[in-house]
């Protein structure tokens, strides 16, 4: 026992030994200047039609290539020669132990074994170092084919919901917790005009298809006093509604841009309580609220100057609707624009006539409060997501048989639900993951995403098939319809969303901005993304 102990403490000074050798040769080798410049000169000396800031970037990118390639040589090296001395000493202790030769067969067993290990050391060690490679090469092309064009600045609170209008003059929406509507130019980031007809958070903004008519969705507080036999309170009535807001009261020579809000439900009630009186302050502590919602006025945009103070201001509405019996948290047009849908806290959606205003349709069925609903392009189509961790499919095709359809496969609140172009659709969820499914079959997603964040309103680009993903942490993330991450917008001190991002919006045609995003930083944010760099990239 005394000679075993005093070989394993040789073996282990010979191996710190190593160790030791092996990061002096790492150190010697990744401070050979000459060698890795002579290549770069060479380089720079050969005509080239890049630009010079790219040909540096793309000269530093290979020189760490091939330094992280050097290290795990030296490495391989030093493994191979582990690998040797751990045969040597299976051997021995073999000899010691048994009091005989092993057999040729026993050492080759112990050796496979001690060489499958080291082998998955490397490979792990490989796969580590070749990740951060490719991520370097990510961020570089997410920097060239992201770029931020517009800041959308003017909301004193946090903007729930983000739209671009279908028709001429194509405008930014957004809508916001400050009780107001806005509509931009998507080129000067001017706010042409200021919907002030709510008295509540607004939730939603929508366009109309073919008309130039808004919908807008909030909710509005109206304070009422209920006698009872021994005193006198005062409560908060939940009056709900829908406005139609008629675009062409923009003025002569208006420029593109479209907004609209986002919402999730605990942050949103946090919101619409601090309105409300000193009666039902409690409530406020009654929900729970997290960081990222506290108005902290550190690091955000200077909102001193209301800079839509001097836009039109338009208070009374087209029409309201006014059936549900909580917060309206979503709303959007069927195809057509005859009809529209809303979602609510109270578990429905309805369906409206928009000319008559009357309720055509209720819609049951969720066991929690409604998040968001979306409608097809081209079908009589509604999908509606809920708290409930599921989201429900209507059918109004056939106007004899309104049929339902129900999804599962979220373990957190579905926080919106989308179609895509065919018989796809695509929901997000605050359990971190997106999933696209496939209409024909329910049972099972096509495609899943995990991600790091929650994930608040999706949207999709229909034409190149990407999904813009907003999330909790700040982030803005592209994905292909098949799970694959294209790119993460950029986001530093200077540029980006400084608070949650509630809403993504696509518009895809639009010559300056093709992609919209908004935030409970009160400001929205128009960028450009170069799609076939992307696509090609991948």
């Amino acid at each position: 026992m005394p000679t075993e102990s005093a070989s394993c403490s040789t073996a282990r000074q010979t191996k710190q030994k190593r160790k030791s050798h092996s990061l002096s040769i790492r150190r010697t080798n990744s401070s050979e200047q000459e060698r890795t410049g002579l290549p770069r000169d060479m380089l720079e000396g050969q005509d080239s039609k890049l630009p010079s800031s790219v040909r540096s970037t793309l000269l530093e990118l290979f020189g760490q290539i091939e330094r992280e390639f050097e290290n795990l040589y030296i490495e391989n090296l030093e493994l191979r020669r582990e690998i040797d001395t751990l045969n040597e000493r299976l051997a021995a202790e073999g000899q010691a132990i048994d009091g005989a030769e092993l057999s040729k067969g026993q050492l080759k067993a112990k050796a496979s074994h001690s060489t499958s290990q080291l082998s998955q050391k490397l490979k792990t060690t490989y796969k580590a170092s070749t990740s951060k490679i490719v991520s370097s090469f990510k961020t570089t092309t997410s920097r060239a084919a992201c770029q931020l064009v517009k800041e959308y600045i003017g909301h004193r609170d946090g903007i729930w919901d983000v739209s671009v209008a279908k028709t001429q003059p194509v405008v930014l929406g957004t809508a916001s917790a400050d009780h107001t509507a806005l509509l931009w130019s998507i080129e000067t980031g001017k706010c042409l005009v200021k919907y002030a007809g709510h008295v509540g958070s607004v939730n939603s903004i929508k366009f109309h298809p073919s008309e130039q008519l808004a919908l807008t969705d909030c909710t509005d507080l109206v304070r009422r006093n209920e006698k009872s036999s021994t005193e006198t309170r005062q409560v908060a009535n939940v009056s709900i509604f829908t406005s139609f807001w008629n675009i062409n009261s923009l003025r002569a020579g208006a420029l593109p841009g479209v907004f609209t809000p986002e919402f999730l439900p605990a942050r949103l009630s946090i919101v619409l309580h601090v309105c409300m009186s000193e009666a039902v302050w409690p409530l406020l502590h009654c929900i729970s609220g997290e960081d990222e919602v506290e108005c902290s006025d550190k690091d955000e945009p200077d909102l001193d100057g209301d800079v839509s103070s001097d836009c039109p201001t338009i208070r009374v509405p087209l029409t309201s609707l006014k059936s549900h019996q909580g917060v309206v948290i979503a709303a959007d047009w069927l195809v057509g624009g005859k009809q529209a849908v809303t979602a609510s806290w109270d578990r429905t959606a309805n369906l409206y006539d928009v000319e008559t205003s009357e309720l055509v349709h209720s819609l049951t069925g969720h066991d929690q409060e409604l998040t968001h609903c979306c409608t097809h392009p081209t079908q009589r189509l509604v999908v509606t997501s809920s708290r409930d961790t599921t989201f429900r499919l209507w059918d109004f095709r056939d106007p004899s048989i309104h049929s339902v359809n129900v999804f599962q496969g979220h373990t957190d609140t579905v926080t919106s639900a989308v179609f895509t172009v065919g018989d796809n659709v695509v929901s997000g969820s605050d359990d971190r993951t997106v999933k696209v499914w496939d209409l024909k079959n329910m049972r099972s997603p096509i495609a899943t995403i995990r991600t790091d964040s929650a994930i608040n309103r999706i949207n999709v680009c229909v034409g190149q098939k990407i999904i813009a993903l907003p999330h909790d942490n700040r982030q803005v993330r592209l994905f292909d319809m098949s799970g694959v991450r294209l790119a993460r917008l950029p986001r530093s001190s200077r540029q980006g969303h400084r608070r949650m991002v509630c809403c993504s919006a696509w518009s895809e045609d639009h010559p300056v901005c093709n992609l919209f995003t908004c935030g409970f930083d009160r400001q929205a944010i128009g960028w450009n993304i170069n799609i076939p760099a992307l696509l090609q990239e991948k």
